[in-house]
Protein backbone atom coordinates (compact mmCIF):
# COMPACT_ATOMS: atom_id res chain seq x y z
CA UNK A 1 0.00 0.00 0.00
CA UNK A 2 0.93 3.19 -0.69
CA UNK A 3 0.93 6.49 1.51
CA UNK A 4 1.56 9.75 0.35
CA UNK A 5 4.27 11.62 1.84
CA UNK A 6 1.76 14.67 2.90
CA UNK A 7 -0.43 12.12 4.41
CA UNK A 8 2.36 10.56 6.86
CA UNK A 9 0.61 11.88 9.59
CA UNK A 10 -1.91 9.56 9.54
CA UNK A 11 -1.33 6.15 10.57
CA UNK A 12 -4.10 4.30 8.65
CA UNK A 13 -2.66 2.58 5.63
CA UNK A 14 -5.71 1.79 4.40
CA UNK A 15 -6.97 5.44 3.54
CA UNK A 16 -5.97 7.32 0.70
CA UNK A 17 -5.22 11.22 1.26
CA UNK A 18 -8.38 12.25 -0.85
CA UNK A 19 -10.16 10.12 2.33
CA UNK A 20 -8.36 12.00 4.69
CA UNK A 21 -9.54 15.47 3.32
CA UNK A 22 -13.20 14.16 2.83
CA UNK A 23 -13.28 13.32 6.32
CA UNK A 24 -10.97 16.52 7.86
CA UNK A 25 -14.51 18.45 6.07
CA UNK A 26 -16.94 15.98 7.25
CA UNK A 27 -15.47 16.96 10.87
CA UNK A 28 -15.62 20.73 10.12
CA UNK A 29 -19.08 20.55 8.31
CA UNK A 30 -19.50 18.50 12.08
CA UNK A 31 -18.16 21.30 14.41
CA UNK A 32 -19.75 23.90 12.58
CA UNK A 33 -23.09 22.93 12.89
CA UNK A 34 -22.62 21.88 16.30
CA UNK A 35 -21.03 24.34 17.33
CA UNK A 36 -24.23 26.72 18.19
CA UNK A 37 -26.02 23.81 19.80
CA UNK A 38 -23.26 23.68 21.97
CA UNK A 39 -23.10 27.10 22.80
CA UNK A 40 -26.76 27.00 23.61
CA UNK A 41 -26.66 24.47 25.94
CA UNK A 42 -23.31 25.92 27.87
CA UNK A 43 -24.43 27.68 30.76
CA UNK A 44 -23.96 31.50 30.76
CA UNK A 45 -23.63 34.66 32.71
CA UNK A 46 -24.33 34.35 36.45
CA UNK A 47 -25.33 30.52 35.44
CA UNK A 48 -21.75 29.97 34.46
CA UNK A 49 -19.80 31.72 37.15
CA UNK A 50 -22.00 29.04 39.69
CA UNK A 51 -21.36 26.22 37.47
CA UNK A 52 -17.54 26.72 37.70
CA UNK A 53 -17.63 27.97 41.35
CA UNK A 54 -19.61 23.98 41.85
CA UNK A 55 -16.69 22.62 39.57
CA UNK A 56 -13.70 23.74 41.32
CA UNK A 57 -15.23 23.37 44.61
CA UNK A 58 -16.24 19.36 43.63
CA UNK A 59 -12.12 18.44 44.88
CA UNK A 60 -12.95 14.62 43.89
CA UNK A 61 -14.95 15.39 40.88
CA UNK A 62 -17.96 13.15 41.60
CA UNK A 63 -20.37 15.83 40.34
CA UNK A 64 -21.51 16.14 43.95
CA UNK A 65 -20.48 18.11 46.87
CA UNK A 66 -19.94 16.28 50.30
CA UNK A 67 -20.19 18.56 53.74
CA UNK A 68 -16.11 18.65 53.77
CA UNK A 69 -15.99 19.89 50.03
CA UNK A 70 -18.34 22.70 50.74
CA UNK A 71 -17.02 24.06 53.73
CA UNK A 72 -13.52 24.42 52.51
CA UNK A 73 -14.51 25.89 48.60
CA UNK A 74 -18.07 27.16 49.57
CA UNK A 75 -18.95 28.61 52.86
CA UNK A 76 -22.37 29.66 51.59
CA UNK A 77 -23.44 26.45 50.47
CA UNK A 78 -22.18 24.86 53.89
CA UNK A 79 -24.21 27.00 55.96
CA UNK A 80 -26.95 26.12 54.46
CA UNK A 81 -26.31 22.70 53.74
CA UNK A 82 -28.95 20.77 55.48
CA UNK A 83 -31.27 23.03 53.76
CA UNK A 84 -30.10 22.67 50.33
CA UNK A 85 -29.51 18.93 51.32
CA UNK A 86 -32.90 17.80 49.79
CA UNK A 87 -32.75 14.14 50.00
CA UNK A 88 -30.65 13.46 53.21
CA UNK A 89 -27.75 12.00 51.57
CA UNK A 90 -25.37 14.16 53.12
CA UNK A 91 -23.99 15.60 49.41
CA UNK A 92 -25.90 18.23 47.54
CA UNK A 93 -25.62 18.45 43.72
CA UNK A 94 -26.51 20.87 41.19
CA UNK A 95 -29.92 20.46 40.71
CA UNK A 96 -30.70 20.70 44.68
CA UNK A 97 -28.74 24.31 44.64
CA UNK A 98 -31.18 25.52 41.99
CA UNK A 99 -34.43 24.31 43.68
CA UNK A 100 -33.23 25.72 46.85
CA UNK A 101 -32.43 29.30 45.32
CA UNK A 102 -35.57 28.93 43.08
CA UNK A 103 -37.22 28.75 47.07
CA UNK A 104 -35.71 31.21 48.10
CA UNK A 105 -36.65 33.56 45.06
CA UNK A 106 -40.48 32.66 45.37
CA UNK A 107 -40.42 32.94 49.26
CA UNK A 108 -38.36 36.53 48.72
CA UNK A 109 -41.33 37.26 46.29
CA UNK A 110 -44.05 36.40 48.79
CA UNK A 111 -42.78 38.37 51.57
CA UNK A 112 -42.37 41.52 49.07
CA UNK A 113 -45.64 41.00 48.16
CA UNK A 114 -47.15 40.55 51.74
CA UNK A 115 -44.94 43.86 52.54
CA UNK A 116 -46.32 45.90 49.31
CA UNK A 117 -49.62 45.26 49.75
CA UNK A 118 -51.69 47.58 52.44
CA UNK A 119 -52.98 46.02 55.50
CA UNK A 120 -51.80 42.40 53.89
CA UNK A 121 -53.60 39.02 55.37
CA UNK A 122 -51.07 36.18 56.20
CA UNK A 123 -53.56 34.45 53.46
CA UNK A 124 -52.20 36.63 51.13
CA UNK A 125 -48.68 35.80 52.09
CA UNK A 126 -49.61 31.97 51.23
CA UNK A 127 -51.25 33.05 47.90
CA UNK A 128 -47.83 34.78 47.07
CA UNK A 129 -45.65 31.62 47.94
CA UNK A 130 -47.73 28.96 46.60
CA UNK A 131 -47.86 30.99 43.35
CA UNK A 132 -44.59 29.55 42.05
CA UNK A 133 -44.13 31.25 38.97
CA UNK A 134 -45.43 34.48 40.18
CA UNK A 135 -48.39 34.66 37.19
CA UNK A 136 -50.70 36.13 39.89
CA UNK A 137 -52.67 32.89 39.79
CA UNK A 138 -52.62 29.75 41.11
CA UNK A 139 -52.69 26.34 38.34
CA UNK A 140 -54.49 23.25 40.36
CA UNK A 141 -50.93 22.04 40.38
CA UNK A 142 -49.79 25.28 42.52
CA UNK A 143 -52.31 24.97 44.89
CA UNK A 144 -52.12 21.34 45.54
CA UNK A 145 -48.73 21.98 46.88
CA UNK A 146 -48.79 25.55 48.27
CA UNK A 147 -52.90 25.00 49.37
CA UNK A 148 -54.10 22.15 49.75
CA UNK A 149 -57.20 23.61 51.11
CA UNK A 150 -57.65 25.37 48.06
CA UNK A 151 -57.03 22.70 46.49
CA UNK A 152 -59.78 21.37 47.59
CA UNK A 153 -61.84 23.25 46.62
CA UNK A 154 -60.39 24.19 43.64
CA UNK A 155 -63.56 23.64 41.15
CA UNK A 156 -65.99 25.83 42.77
CA UNK A 157 -63.62 28.53 43.28
CA UNK A 158 -62.44 28.66 39.78
CA UNK A 159 -65.59 30.73 38.42
CA UNK A 160 -64.63 31.53 35.13
CA UNK A 161 -63.47 27.72 34.55
CA UNK A 162 -59.83 28.58 33.00
CA UNK A 163 -57.72 25.98 34.92
CA UNK A 164 -56.56 28.71 37.46
CA UNK A 165 -57.47 30.27 40.47
CA UNK A 166 -56.90 34.23 41.11
CA UNK A 167 -56.89 36.08 44.26
CA UNK A 168 -59.88 37.85 43.11
CA UNK A 169 -61.82 34.72 42.86
CA UNK A 170 -61.04 33.37 45.98
CA UNK A 171 -62.06 36.98 47.80
CA UNK A 172 -65.14 36.87 45.59
CA UNK A 173 -65.82 33.25 47.05
CA UNK A 174 -65.15 33.58 50.25
CA UNK A 175 -67.44 36.71 50.05
CA UNK A 176 -70.37 34.74 48.85
CA UNK A 177 -69.49 31.86 51.53
CA UNK A 178 -69.34 34.49 54.45
CA UNK A 179 -72.66 35.60 52.66
CA UNK A 180 -74.66 32.27 53.08
CA UNK A 181 -73.93 31.83 56.49
CA UNK A 182 -76.98 32.20 58.63
CA UNK A 183 -77.02 35.68 60.51
CA UNK A 184 -74.55 37.06 58.41
CA UNK A 185 -75.89 38.23 55.07
CA UNK A 186 -77.95 41.10 55.81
Amino acid sequence: MHVNASCTTFVFQSIECRDVDAMRQSVLVASLLLAPALALAAPTGKGARLAEQFRRADADGNGVLSRDEAAKAAPLLARQFQAIDANGDGRINPEEIRAFRRAERIERRAKRHLRDAKGGSKFEYYFARADADGDGALSRAEAVLGLPRVAKKFGRIDRDGDGSVTWQEIQAWLALRRAARPGKGD
